[in-house]
């Protein structure tokens, strides 16, 4: 090939010359060129390894060199290694960061220079200081003086999605090669930073693969399973999981980051070939960063670029077209926290096998930002990408510790200007009021800002501050979204005033950023240059939390009487000593834990308002006799619930609420999107048993078991995929724990992956409800419900132009009674994914029309378009006005649609239209919404009937990433009140034309 040539031709810098008093590990570098496939895919970074009398190499503890074939070691194994480096060398310490769901290690190690380690606590002190100018009075002369006694730290996280495989064994050789190298390439390194890696992130998954890849290599002449359980809970979502750290794996990283006053996190990731640096990224860039950082993105990115190409290595770029705009990712915990987000893709195998690899058009293409690009087709080794990661991630470390003095300047300056923000971007705070309904949602989203290393505040007294004034839209006629634009005049203000207690988040704190940025809302324009989003275009947590947060631009509100929130902060009250206990509902997502704590108490559930010692408590509230003090206590502890004894019960009809039986079904298709409904119920406290469509298609008899199934969505699944699950062609695919395979089978487990609900489970989930039984479906296992006729009445809408993409709407009440919405007071912002919606009817496969045809407008004959025509030498006789339903209604019937009609839906079974969308000007919330016209006023959440039971329909994703909590009330009120969830009386057919 043409770059081997140029490869060998190629003149070596005297920079990245070897030691030549040092000696090489002649066998490890032999084997290092005999699995590297061609010569041009390793650099002179790595295509030998010094040797050591003292220092193990890789070798040592995997039996071959790093990134050779057939060989996946486990985390335990990697740990090991890293642990024998630091009994070897003082150049190298390891520390426990925590712990993931299932207990397994997580670690960090340290490799540096020994007397920078020695005094790795001095340094770390002074980055403190600079990560918090506050602390030298942001005096710049100081910092300049601390930046100069001062090494950076570089963080670098591996194998966070489980499939990509190379990057632990790469980061274990390039731990030894800075522990040993005495070239001065590596010298310099090492003696100018501290290099920190964690080369396991997803440590769960990580067993499940290694055990997968054994399996396969013990069958290989087999289809191997697919890894279907990644950590405990979700898959790729891992690194979605920045912003809420909702996962073990989110809270160890950002807190080892943090702790260390790093100035990089760099995550490593194997999906393109041959080596993209995606930092730099495409637009649209993250509106609440710092340009300091993105221009460090330019730098650091294009010189990867360049000195890899030098080498001659082909396939090495940047830019691409992955938007840097959520801040979800892994690597943005640094962004968001003041230092600087990197992350490579190299090329991968999902295992160690060496296979020949036939690349797309796209990726081989020569554009702009990648004049050198990667081979059409290849012939690929996990030693290449190990040989590329490591010669990356030398290539940075080396730029960085040459810039170092730059790099912790930038740091510092980046900590100042967040302190600063509220005398330039602004806003000065965001005010959290204490007079808001919940409590307990308040309360989950400082939390969220708490694990963030945000600090709070809360006011001593009464404020009142200007805040900015809603602007108002111009509307023209026959306007579009993208033409109704705000007023130009200067922004209104009006006075708000928050009473005593209202949490303030300011903005003049180091880690502003991040806050600002959850707190805030975002807008993807729609004619935005990015067509195609990565991920989420719209977060905002208040609206997601349903929680109120004001931002505020007025410096004033800093200068208001507050005080430092400590951690652990109570919340809620506890008063009476009465037999009766009253818990409000409103809407919080511990009301179901609460419930479930209470395992001897007798609970009922009010169905309407009620007043009680002068406090007003919402229709949902739940009335609790019978219960002991302790267990009571015991409840009220863990909850922070506002409790009220009373000595006798409330004068309000209520209903039972028996703590009902919950299954979670599953497909083995993929099992992420459920995963994160697994985890709102376990934080929750909310048992349940986890069954597969599977387990659906054996058993006949479900109601005798459960009062509950929830089917979450499976992901962009087709009914015909959940029913018939994968082609049967082919060998078993078990997942189950067996000796070969000790990590598998563990969260739940089959002989053969590939059977699917069938027909008989669709049967059997039909006879479950119709005894009575609640099924909650969401998305495309909402669609599922529809296709099956398990949701007589209810169809998805089809809305041709309609772009959404992972945005936040606006909602409106329809069914005000429905106990779906206990505890609700204000307008709901639910997660939308794609922007699907559903259709209502009257009757099994949609109302049926005019005899004729739907033809809507008049004929060709006298008067204008809105006079009647008049046939000709008779009276005449005027029609029936026509029905115009409103886009959630059903269509009304008529009595000659009616009349012998089997297909009419009794009018007690017919499907209840809980939340719509709302109305145009005000459907979108945070995100990406184009043509929304087509989606405003449809039905959103609703509920059909079959038989005895009900099957909830969300076209939203009401339990997603640990970021819906506003939501989450939607299925526990559905789950505590699964059998009031029927018709209480016949519904109207239309607001309009009766």
């Amino acid at each position: 090939m043409a770059f081997t040539s140029l490869y060998a031709s190629a003149q070596i810098d005297q920079t990245y010359a070897r030691d030549p008093k040092q000696a090489v590990d002649q066998d490890y570098t032999q084997r290092i060129a005999k699995y590297t496939t061609l010569p041009e895919l390793n650099s002179h970074l790595t295509d030998y390894l010094p040797a050591s009398s003292t220092v193990p190499t890789p070798a040592k503890a995997l039996g071959d060199v790093s990134g050779a074939p057939d060989m996946l070691p486990y985390a335990e194994d990697v740990y090991a290694y890293f642990r024998m480096l630091e009994k070897a060398s003082p150049r190298v310490k390891v520390f426990t960061i925590g712990h993931t769901e299932e207990g397994r290690e997580m670690i960090a190690v340290a490799v540096a220079d020994e007397s920078l380690l020695k005094n790795y606590k001095e340094n770390d002190a002074r980055l403190a200081k600079l990560a918090d100018p506050r602390t030298i009075h942001m005096n710049d002369a100081t910092a300049a003086e601390l930046v100069k006694q001062s090494v950076p730290v570089y963080y670098i996280t591996g194998t966070i999605h489980s499939p990509e495989t190379g990057a632990p064994t790469a980061l274990m050789e390039l731990a030894y090669r800075l522990t040993v190298d005495n070239s001065p390439y590596i010298q310099y390194i090492r003696t100018h930073m501290i290099t920190l890696i964690t080369p396991v992130v997803e440590v769960d998954g990580r067993d499940r693969m290694v055990d997968i890849y054994k399996w396969h290599k013990a069958h290989p002449n087999e289809n191997y399973p697919r890894l279907m359980y990644w950590g405990h809970y979700v898959a790729h979502d891992n690194n979605r999981d920045a912003m809420t750290l909702t996962l073990d794996l989110s809270r160890n990283v950002l807190n080892t980051y943090v702790g260390w006053h790093a100035q990089v996190l760099h995550d490593l990731h194997e999906s393109v070939p041959f080596l993209y640096d995606n930092t730099v990224g495409d637009e649209p860039y993250n509106a609440w960063l710092d340009p300091i950082l993105t221009n460090e993105w330019q730098m650091i990115g294009w010189n990867n670029v360049q000195e890899m190409t030098k080498f001659g290595m082909p396939g090495v770029f940047t830019h691409g077209d992955f938007d840097t705009w959520s801040p979800g990712y892994l690597m943005f915990m640094a962004a968001m926290h003041n230092g600087i987000s990197r992350l490579y893709e190299t090329f991968g195998n999902g295992g160690a096998d060496t296979v020949e690899r036939i690349l797309q058009p796209g990726e081989y293409s020569r554009t702009w930002f990648r004049q050198n690009p990667p081979y059409p087709k290849i012939k690929w080794s996990q030693r290449d990408n190990n040989n590329y990661e490591q010669t990356a991630l030398l290539v940075s470390l080396s730029y960085f510790a040459q810039n170092s003095q730059t790099f912790l300047n930038n740091f510092y300056l980046k900590s100042k200007r967040s302190i600063l923000k509220p005398t330039d971007s602004g806003p000065a705070a965001y005010v959290l009021p204490a007079n808001d309904d919940s409590a307990d949602r308040q309360r989950m989203l400082l939390d969220v800002l708490r694990g963030q290393h945000v600090e709070i505040s809360r006011t001593t007294e009464a404020v009142t501050v200007a805040v900015p004034a809603k602007p108002k839209r111009e509307k023209k006629d026959d306007a579009d979204d993208k033409e109704a634009k705000p007023k130009s005049e200067q922004a209104k203000t009006e006075q708000r005033s928050f009473p005593a207690g209202s949490y303030v988040i300011r903005m003049d704190q180091p880690y502003s950023r991040i806050a600002d940025a959850l707190l805030d809302r975002q807008y993807w324009a729609p004619n935005d240059p990015q067509k195609t989003p990565y991920d989420d275009t719209g977060w905002s947590l208040p609206a997601l939390f349903n929680v109120e947060a004001v931002r505020v631009i007025e410096p004033a509100i800093l200068k208001a009487k507050m005080e430092s929130v400590p951690d652990g902060v109570g919340f809620g009250g506890w008063g009476g000593n009465c037999s009766i206990d009253l818990v409000l509902n409103h809407a919080d997502p511990s009301l179901i834990t609460f419930r479930y704590l209470l395992k001897n108490a007798t609970v009922s559930v009010a169905d309407s308002p009620f007043t009680a010692n002068n406090q007003q408590f919402p229709a949902g509230s739940l009335i609790i006799k019978e219960s002991s003090r302790e267990e009571a206590m015991m409840a009220f502890g863990k909850t922070l619930l506002p409790m009220v004894g009373v000595c006798t019960p409330p004068s309000v009809a209520m209903h039972s609420a028996a703590a009902p039986r919950i299954a979670m079904m599953h497909t083995w298709l993929s099992t992420q999107g459920e995963g994160w409904w697994r985890q709102a119920l376990d934080k929750q406290g909310v048992p349940y048993d986890y069954i597969s469509t599977q387990t659906v298609s054996s058993e006949d008899d479900l109601r005798s078991k459960y009062d509950v199934i929830l089917f979450a969505p499976v992901g962009y699944s087709r009914t015909q995929q959940i029913i018939e699950g994968m082609p049967m062609w082919g060998n078993a695919l078990p997942w189950k724990k067996t000796e070969l395979t000790p990590n598998l089978g563990r969260i739940d487990s089959t002989d053969d992956m590939r059977p699917g609900l069938g027909y008989s489970g669709v049967d059997h989930l039909r006879h479950f409800v119709e005894q009575g039984g609640l099924l909650v479906t969401s998305q495309d296992t909402a669609q599922f419900a529809i296709d099956t006729g398990l949701a007589p009445g209810v169809s998805v809408v089809t809305h041709g132009d309609l772009k959404v993409v992972g945005s936040l709407l606006g909602t409106a009440v329809v069914d005000s009674k429905s106990p779906l919405l206990y505890g609700y007071s204000k307008p709901l912002t639910v997660y939308s994914e794609d922007g699907l919606s559903l259709n209502v009817s009257n009757t099994v496969g949609g109302t049926r029309g005019p005899r004729f045809g739907a033809e809507d407008q008049r004929p060709t004959g006298r008067g204008g378009p809105d006079d009647p025509d008049i046939p000709q030498g008779r009276p005449f006789v005027a029609a029936d006005e026509r029905p115009r339903p409103k886009p959630w209604e059903p269509m009304p019937l008529n009595e000659e649609q009616m009349r012998n009609n089997p297909n009419v839906i009794p009018a007690e079974l017919r499907p209840q239209v809980v939340l719509r969308y709302a109305d145009k000007d005000s459907l979108l919330v945070s995100g990406l919404l184009d043509h929304g016209d087509l989606l405003a006023q449809h039905a959103a959440v609703v509920a059909a009937h079959l038989g005895k039971g009900t099957v909830l329909l969300f076209a939203n994703n009401p339990l997603y990433r640990g970021e819906t909590i506003g939501s989450y009330s939607l299925v526990f009120n559905a789950i505590l009140n699964f059998d009031h969830l029927s018709q209480t009386a016949p519904p109207a057919q239309s607001s309009a034309g009766q």
